[in-house]
């Protein structure tokens, strides 16, 4: 009997494939021949999954998203009821740093697709923005929980999720690029939670 083929695998065998190809070389490395080699199976095959090349590279945008979300509600259900809004937040925030080879890829792959909305390459940038708008949106709920609504202004806890959301971008991609300063990842991240939300103690 011949093998059944399993379509989700396959589409994220190519996914990957092109995750690496953008890890090795950045977008303008991914095509169908490169994505196909890296993969290990002919262009006609990407190319009966994902008809062009925008629908593949969108595709790996969402798997890169998915995988990070998995990892944050796992890392979510480790917490328990009783965690504060600084643990939330600092929890999920530690996930987007590139501090393992999994997580740097992830970065690598999304710092890509900036740069392509930036160079207009085709990924247009509400494409993509999904995800950012989700995590400012988680951060600003559990901000809310420091901010009591009748005796604050309520704008605030969105400012603030977003300045989060944005310094610990900026401070992932300056990871991958090597900048690097005498106080390690996380210890500046807690230091941005000082700023907003109470020390720890």
């Amino acid at each position: 009997m011949p093998r059944l083929v399993d379509h989700e695998q396959r589409r994220r065998q190519i996914t990957d494939a092109v995750r690496r190809v953008i890890v090795e070389g950045g977008l303008p490395a991914v095509t169908f021949q490169s994505v196909a080699a890296e993969a290990r199976i002919s262009v006609r095959l990407v190319q009966y999954y994902f008809g062009t090349k925008r629908e593949f590279l969108l595709a790996t945008h969402r798997s890169v998203m998915m995988d990070a979300g998995a990892r944050f509600a796992r890392r979510w259900s480790e917490l328990g009821a009783d965690v504060t809004p600084r643990e939330a937040v600092r929890a999920v925030l530690v996930e987007l740093l590139p501090l393992d080879p999994q997580r740097r890829e992830e970065a690598v792959v999304l710092g890509a697709f900036g740069w392509a909305n930036l160079t207009g390459q085709g990924i247009a940038a509400e494409e993509t923005f999904a995800a950012p708008k989700t995590l400012t949106t988680i951060i600003a709920d559990q901000l809310r929980r420091t901010h009591p609504p009748e005796t604050s202004d309520s704008n605030l806890p969105d400012m603030d999720a977003e300045l989060i959301t944005m310094a610990v971008g900026g401070l992932a991609q300056g990871m991958l690029q090597g900048y690097g300063t005498t106080r390690p990842p996380t210890e500046l991240l807690d230091h941005l939670l000082d700023r907003i939300l109470a020390p720890q103690t």
